[in-house]
């Protein structure tokens, strides 16, 4: 027997990645475009407003659609957004150098999901980085912080050098 999934978007709810995706800038976003660093008919990925590490360049990976988790989005889109993910980790390693990649999801609030849209972090990782030492606290960035990151994975993904 199939159990119904819970909906926890209030009434209304926009997701505030739908700009974004749409090409928009919102003045109430943390994001903006120049964070954008790839975009198709399924996807678009995006240098994160936050980080979780001194480590910079962290991104989300959304599919278009807003979906609120992975409990009802179509598998073949889970598939792309997985695969997607596999890219942009072989990027990390190319543009960043860094020793390793998380990637995370969430799902519900006890699942600590706070944005009622799916989305993939991928977060780049290096030997002693110590992001498990302790809770990792977020850090909001400006858009001039985060552009070098979305620079050089835009030519990245272009394939060309930044």
């Amino acid at each position: 027997m199939e159990r119904q999934v819970a909906v926890h978007a209030p009434p209304g709810y926009r997701s505030p990645f739908l700009d974004l995706i749409e090409g928009r800038e919102s003045p109430n976003a943390m994001s903006r475009q120049s964070d954008v660093f790839y975009r198709d008919a399924q996807l678009t990925a995006f240098v994160s407003a936050a980080r979780y590490s001194d480590a910079g360049g962290n991104a989300l990976v959304v599919p278009n659609e807003p979906f609120e988790n992975l409990y009802v989005m179509p598998d073949a889109l889970l598939g792309d957004l997985h695969a997607f993910s596999k890219r942009l980790a072989l990027a990390f390693k190319a543009v960043y150098g860094c020793d390793g990649v998380m990637v995370r999801q969430h799902n519900e609030p006890a699942g600590s999901q706070d944005v009622w849209h799916d989305h993939l972090h991928v977060i780049p990782r290096y030997k002693n980085d110590g992001f498990y030492a302790t809770l990792p606290q977020k850090v909001w960035t400006t858009p001039e912080e985060r552009e070098p990151y979305a620079r050089r994975l835009r030519a990245y993904f272009a394939g060309t050098s930044a």
